[in-house]
């Protein structure tokens, strides 16, 4: 219900305005709720002394710092690409992100010494019906928070949303932790407020140094998902009928909605300029407009129709293929010199090979010399692809 609404609320701007003004809504929405919790959480912890209580206040303040660089990371993601930044500047959201973890961290240790203090000197709490109360609504915040950041986060592809949805729905769980131990100690008397403190410290915590990890993925580059490499697999294999193979994909992302990559595909060496332009122009089109990937293709001409050099490329398959080693090989060529021939392509090798690479080179040419007669062989190590050889 919340998706749709928010393509109602959306549906006459076009996908950069869309995504602007999606996350400044999330911003706003984060911002009113965190500060109306804090003060709920606040009160409840004045009230009845509990430093748990005081801490998920606190914590509740972050995320309205959170939803403050949510707003800000969006705002300045949007900016269009100038002089000094040719990519545009969607990656500041990743950067957004990353000082909102400093900030969850910061808060965390501050209040992991303020419950080993509770811990040594513990003191009764002052709990009543007034207390559960603000702690339910504040649980009924949070549920209406995290299913609209999630729906947002959905609906135009935010890790940052994800991100803030993930910690709606943790804050949830610490929530139920302050009311469970203040049970325990109404039933039991057992004075545990200041051990939960520090556990939900420790969670504070974690969860900042989780989301710093997945900040500085996006910053220094993250091969793609299983998911996404299997769709981005899935139309190249609608062409399949227009070129012989393709390898060496590579993908760049420089925001959410900045994704360049480049692709070698294999044509026949016969096809004119014109014909081999046009296979790569309409691969272009296509993942631009189905995926939205500004794509580069690198053509990588392959002498089908030369018999001898088939014949050399087969025989050089199969001696790949006896070692049963899972080798890939691509850009294979042979070119005719005057007194013998040149043989050159690239070796792609598992990434978790433990064969010494100088002497499975060796043994390469030495099987190749004796297979095919005295050649010259040029082989190029190719370690880290996304895709094998197609």
């Amino acid at each position: 219900m919340l998706t749709k609404w928010l393509q109602i609320y959306t549906q006459n701007e076009m996908v950069e305005s869309k995504r602007l003004k999606t996350g400044l809504l999330a911003g706003v929405v984060g911002l009113i709720s965190n500060l109306i919790l804090f003060i709920i959480k606040l009160l409840a912890g004045w009230l009845s002394g509990s430093v748990s209580i005081m801490t998920d206040a606190v914590n509740s303040l972050s995320d309205t710092a959170s939803s403050i660089m949510t707003l800000l990371g969006f705002q300045i993601a949007s900016k269009p690409a100038d002089k000094e930044h040719p990519y545009g500047h969607q990656r500041f959201e990743y950067i957004s992100g990353l000082i909102m973890s400093i900030i969850i961290i910061f808060v965390g240790l501050q209040f992991l010494r303020t419950s080993i203090v509770r811990i040594f000197n513990p003191s009764d709490l002052g709990f009543g019906s007034i207390i559960f109360i603000l702690l339910i609504v504040s649980i009924l915040i949070k549920f209406i928070q995290f299913f609209f950041y999630r729906a947002a986060a959905t609906f135009i592809h935010s890790n940052t949303l994800r991100v803030a949805a993930q910690d709606s729905l943790n804050d949830i769980y610490t929530t139920l932790i302050v009311i469970a131990s203040s049970l325990v100690e109404i039933i039991f008397g057992w004075q545990i407020d200041g051990y939960t403190g520090a556990l939900l410290a420790i969670f504070i915590v974690y969860s900042g140094i989780q989301i710093i990890r997945d900040s500085m993925n996006d910053l220094l580059g993250i091969r793609p998902s299983p998911k996404e490499l299997a769709e981005i697999i899935h139309h190249f294999e609608q062409f399949d009928e227009m070129m012989i193979g393709y390898h060496d994909l590579l993908v760049h992302n420089y925001g959410p909605n900045k994704t360049y990559a480049s692709i070698h595909i294999e044509v026949d060496e016969s096809w004119d300029l014109k014909r081999a332009h046009a296979i790569t122009d309409k691969l272009e089109k296509h993942f631009k407009n189905e995926l939205g990937i500004d794509l580069v293709c690198h053509l990588d001409p392959i002498a089908v129709q030369n018999e001898n050099h088939t014949g050399i490329y087969r025989k050089v398959k199969r001696i790949l293929n006896s070692y049963q080693l899972n080798l890939k090989f691509h850009d294979f060529k042979v070119d005719d010199l005057p007194t013998h021939q040149k043989i050159t392509f690239d070796l792609v090798l598992p990434e978790k090979i433990t064969t010494d690479t100088q002497l499975l080179l060796t043994i390469i040419k030495r099987d190749i010399f004796k297979e095919i007669g005295p050649c010259e062989v040029d082989i190029t190590l190719d370690y880290h692809n996304l895709l094998d050889s197609k």
